[in-house]
């Protein structure tokens, strides 16, 4: 097999003068050291984490294509206010994409690196959106034998994510959880994992069609926020769980403070005597996520016991080391077709991504809207 000397790659530059640029360069295939592994991308999902590299602040709703249809390039304003969280970034063509998977051309010397070659593997190394991609033989994680790349794709972000917050929930005490965005492929798949480990989960959703989709995948307690009577539900199913934690997908706004006041309000009905403190239980709200941009809206009626901060998964993986690391992404491999089965809106090639009509789609980040990029399309 001939092995490629260049290959595409999907860019994002913002300029010193506020410009967002998305294109194609083209990229040599580097040598190989004697532990890496050389990789042809056959698929790479786009997760809101990867737009939030893809978009920076530029304002998309502007956005406008040029360029040829194999080479096509898309730019757009970024607002003047926006530019200050943007000035670690101006100037740099970042190459984007979290995860993806594909089979391995080429390998090192390396005995690890040997043993990939021809076989099909997911990886977790950034720069996916990409033809061609050389990484340590130790980032790669071998699928089984009858995974499509397509299947393999999405095996880091989401199901590390979903298992992540149940191993926080363990480590630090608690026995049931609160997860936003419930409908999303995230979410699904936490719901399943709480499911077969018989953990409480609280799904919070924003439309009675979320809350038939995620009834139908059995789960037990779903409540909708655009429903009048949100606070309520949210609150008897909190009750009903015990629920003391929370992830929250959205961010911005009113819903981590209800939420915080929801377990307050659960917790309340066991008290046995009253303190203006509110109860000594602590509750806890982990910002995942930013699909509301806008301010975190903290209104204090949950007593003093709580707490609101920032939760990542490439941290988390870090804190917990490899051997909790490498127990996860087994579990991803061993139940990749059931737990943690993904599902995209569509599959588009390097060039069709940036196409305004694809970005029409997965710009807006809405659940059930997932695409998939293949690299080696086109």
């Amino acid at each position: 097999m001939s092995i490629p000397t260049h290959g595409l790659q999907l860019r994002s530059l913002i300029s010193a003068s506020g410009e967002l640029q998305l294109s194609l360069i083209e990229q040599p295939v580097a040598s190989l050291q004697p532990d890496e592994v050389l990789l042809r991308v056959e698929a790479a999902p786009i997760n809101p984490s990867d737009i939030g590299l893809l978009f920076g602040a530029a304002d998309m709703r502007s956005a406008r294509a040029s360029g040829t249809p194999a080479r096509p390039v898309i730019s757009a304003p970024v607002p003047e206010r926006a530019m200050a969280a943007m000035a670690g970034r101006v100037g740099q063509s970042l190459p984007v994409g979290n995860e993806g998977a594909g089979t391995v051309l080429a390998a090192g010397d390396a005995p690890a690196a040997q043993a990939l070659l021809g076989r099909r593997v997911a990886v977790l190394g950034g720069a996916m959106y990409s033809q061609y991609r050389s990484v340590p033989a130790s980032a790669c994680l071998l699928l089984p034998p009858d995974a499509t790349a397509a299947q393999g794709a999405s095996c880091f972000v989401n199901p590390l994510t979903a298992l992540g917050m149940v191993e926080t929930l363990r480590r630090e005490g608690h026995t049931a959880l609160v997860h936003t965005a419930a409908a999303s492929n995230l979410g699904q798949m936490l719901n399943r994992i709480c499911q077969a480990d018989g953990v409480g989960l609280v799904n919070i959703v924003r439309s009675p069609a979320q809350v038939a989709l995620l009834r139908g995948l059995g789960a037990q307690h779903v409540v909708d926020s655009s429903a009048p009577e949100f606070m309520a539900a949210l609150t008897e199913a909190v009750a009903a769980t015990g629920a003391t934690l929370a992830f929250d997908a959205i961010g911005g706004g009113r819903l981590a403070g209800q939420i915080l006041q929801a377990m307050e309000a659960a917790i309340a009905r066991q008290a046995t005597e009253y303190s203006r403190y509110g109860s000594a239980v602590h509750k806890q709200v982990y910002i995942y996520g930013g699909l509301d941009t806008g301010a975190t809206e903290i209104t204090r009626s949950f007593g003093m016991s709580w707490g609101v901060g920032g939760w990542l998964m490439f941290p988390f993986l870090q804190r917990v080391g490899a051997e909790t690391t490498a127990r996860m992404k087994q579990r991803v491999a061993d139940e990749l077709h059931t737990t943690f089965a993904s599902h995209y809106t569509r599959s588009v090639s390097l060039a069709q991504a940036l196409s305004l009509e694809a970005i029409g789609v997965y710009g807006p980040r809405s659940t059930g809207t997932k695409v998939l990029i293949d690299p080696s399309a086109g």
